[in-house]
């Protein structure tokens, strides 16, 4: 029950975000949108903060011996005491049960470092737009 409350809570804070992104997306008015732009950086940020979520809640227990047996796995103890760092740390994630198998999927650090690339850069392109718009509404002669 609480996990269909929490989806339903995510639907009606991002549906309407999500609806009018997809439609500027649909109608070809994106091109040209600062505000679009500035939306998907915003999405991205979300998508990166829970993408981050889902790969350390990796597992979905708190005791990784539980969860690398409920994925068909043995425990290997005297690794997980050597390499200590490697799953306390805050990037790259890692939940290992032993050298051969790790509990965070594969695509969640490759996705850490994609989806924030991808807000700066439209981020930057919106900057960019608003300052294009800013100069043609005022006459400002842009470089040559």
């Amino acid at each position: 029950m609480g996990l269909l409350l929490l989806l339903l809570l995510f639907v009606v804070l991002t549906g309407p975000g999500l609806w009018f992104w997809g439609r500027s997306l649909a109608a070809g008015r994106w091109r040209h949108s600062t505000g679009w732009f500035a939306g998907t950086a915003v999405l991205l940020v979300v998508a990166t903060g829970l993408t981050y979520l889902g790969g350390s809640l990796a597992g979905g227990s708190l005791d990784p011996e539980e969860a690398c047996h409920a994925d068909g796995q043995t425990y290997d103890r005297a690794y997980r005491r050597a390499n200590f760092d490697e799953y306390t740390q805050w990037f790259p994630l890692h939940d290992r049960c032993h050298a051969g198998y790790d509990l965070v999927p594969a695509w969640v650090n490759p996705a850490l470092v994609v989806l924030p690339v991808l807000a700066v850069a439209c981020l930057a392109h919106a900057v960019r737009l608003a300052v294009l718009h800013r100069r043609t509404r005022t006459g400002t002669p842009g470089p040559s």
